[in-house]
């Protein structure tokens, strides 16, 4: 599994392993019933603690991601992406808030900021 841990990152290992492991599921990379490497061997190709991998696990699995049979391993679970895509959207949506907020502080219009975003969306299209 393809996996870089940032360790100078203000982000926890653990969550930089499930943030990796989603991008992974939108991405195709994993698909239903792919199973993920074991909590030793990812600690181990990571160099990580188990522990961290196991909370990792934990997360993904609270989150309905994955699913986990007893000596057998972790296993992609059905109907993820849409889960992911909707914690995106949501993120998205708290982040559009924050910048909502900055410009009336700044003294931005709705028009002038949702004419920004056209712009801003427009150059990445080229």
């Amino acid at each position: 599994m393809n996996m870089i841990i940032d360790t100078y990152s203000m982000t926890p290992i653990y969550e930089q392993i499930v943030d990796s492991v989603k991008r992974m599921i939108l991405s195709g990379e994993l698909k239903e019933n792919d199973i993920l490497p074991s909590v030793r061997v990812l600690s181990r190709d990571l160099k990580i603690s188990a522990l961290t991998v196991k909370k990792a696990y934990d997360t993904l699995e609270e989150e309905g991601l994955t699913s986990t049979v007893h000596g057998k391993g972790t296993y992609v679970s059905a109907a993820n992406r849409s889960l992911i895509q909707e914690e995106r959207r949501r993120e998205l949506e708290k982040d559009l808030e924050a910048v909502s907020e900055k410009a009336e502080r700044y003294g931005v219009s709705r028009e002038e900021l949702i004419r920004m975003l056209e712009i801003i969306t427009e150059e990445q299209t080229c």
